[in-house]
């Protein structure tokens, strides 16, 4: 398997709130982590939250430090992700990603004109 950075942006924490402030990361580089471990606690004008890790992966990079004020969208942390290695060449074909829903039949009544 190959590894891949990811960049993760600090989500929209919801109310309209358009900035957190960094309090403190659960994480440092280079440690390993799992999806939805804590990753750091942040404070907005409503609340302090703890934003948990979208992926599993070790931690290559912090784009803040701690009391920090970030916008929502801006860069928080960069993960190296395990990815599948592309298929080898000359494999075709098309992987179902959801099964299709049953097709109703739905009978028409003619005009009564």
């Amino acid at each position: 398997m190959a590894q891949e950075n990811i960049t993760f942006t600090l989500p929209d924490l919801g109310e309209g709130l358009v900035e957190a402030t960094v309090l403190e990361w659960q994480v440092a580089v280079g440690d390993t982590i799992g999806r939805n471990d804590p990753l750091v606690e942040v404070e907005t004008t409503k609340s302090a939250v703890v934003i948990p890790s979208p992926k599993a992966g070790r931690v290559v990079e912090l784009h803040a430090r701690e009391e920090q004020v970030v916008p929502v969208g801006d860069p928080l942390v960069t993960f190296a992700v395990e990815v599948e290695d592309a298929p080898q060449a000359g494999i075709v074909g098309k992987v179902p990603t959801e099964e299709a829903a049953p097709r109703r039949r739905v009978r028409l009544k003619p005009p009564t004109d």
